[in-house]
């Protein structure tokens, strides 16, 4: 029992390295957002995720990792990916790290109100009222219908709801596939897509651009194996909630390189989502 909870412990560990590393991966993005395409960094991003979908399948010795059961899901999964992705780093560049990670927030609640949608699957009554309390939290953060209103707001909701059928595309896929055969198709897709799509787009590069790419290729990486540590090692539902701990860390970076700090509108929605969600997760935990 003891080795178990260690075990668990050192999980969270994981998965606090692993959004911690997400979040320096977004502060990245804020600004090289502003002197590349999307395209190009979705590009990058995926070149990395190609070296680390290989180091994982050695590190695993399966090497037939591309081989995939069900290729239809692995090309849905992996467009999801590319338009989820867009859409946050857009993001970035129209609303501080704070504002933005505190609306993608809504996506642990999303992930659970689209499962019972899409999945069949059971939601209770107060999972349901969870769910519309993290609602309002995002009406508090976007205030529609006040002069404060920033239309750009709705572009990491937008992202939100993608990641959220994202994962649920992502728990389908992991029936038959491994991580490794996943991260493999992601990148291999992500790769020929953004490459065909980013030639037409493709912004001159800076003495900068090399520190960027390899900044945002790093974190990103790291992030996404840090992730998928954390998973093998405690349940989905221990380590579903340390995703909050983005609005955190976007709180201090944004601050930090970028001056900017959440209004109370703001922080007050980013808590009552937070609490919407945690305890979303507790009783999906439950049952």
């Amino acid at each position: 029992m003891f080795k178990f909870k260690s075990l668990e412990s050192l999980g969270m560990l994981f998965a606090v390295m692993a959004y911690f590393s997400f979040s320096l991966l977004d502060a990245v993005q804020k600004t090289a957002i502003i002197y590349h395409s999307v395209f190009q960094l979705l590009f990058i991003k995926y070149c990395f995720v190609l070296m680390l979908s290989f180091f994982e399948s050695r590190r695993k010795k399966n090497y037939t990792f591309y081989k995939s059961g069900s290729i239809k899901i692995q090309l849905l999964r992996s467009v999801l990916s590319i338009i989820e992705s867009a859409c946050f780093i857009l993001s970035f560049r129209y609303l501080s790290l704070a504002d933005a990670h505190s609306i993608a927030s809504l996506t642990p609640v999303l992930v659970v109100a689209l499962s019972a949608i899409i999945l069949r699957e059971h939601v209770s009554l107060k999972t349901w009222i969870a769910i519309f309390i993290g609602f309002i939290g995002v009406l508090i953060i976007m205030r529609p219908g006040l002069s404060i209103f920033d239309p750009k707001s709705l572009i990491p909701l937008a992202g939100a709801f993608f990641l959220s059928i994202y994962q649920i595309v992502t728990r389908k896929a992991s029936e038959t596939d491994s991580n490794e055969t996943s991260l493999f198709y992601t990148s291999i897709i992500g790769i020929i897509l953004m490459g065909v799509i980013g030639y037409n787009f493709w912004q001159p590069l800076m003495d900068q651009s090399i520190i960027f790419f390899i900044a945002i290729g790093i974190f990103f990486s790291l992030g996404l194996y840090f992730q998928i540590i954390a998973l093998s090692m405690a349940r989905a539902g221990i380590i579903q909630p340390f995703h909050y701990t983005l609005i955190f860390w976007a709180i201090i970076l944004g601050y930090i390189f970028y001056d900017d700090f959440p209004d109370i509108p703001t922080l007050i929605g980013a808590m009552v989502i937070t609490i919407s969600g945690i305890y979303t997760l507790y009783i999906k935990e439950q049952n």
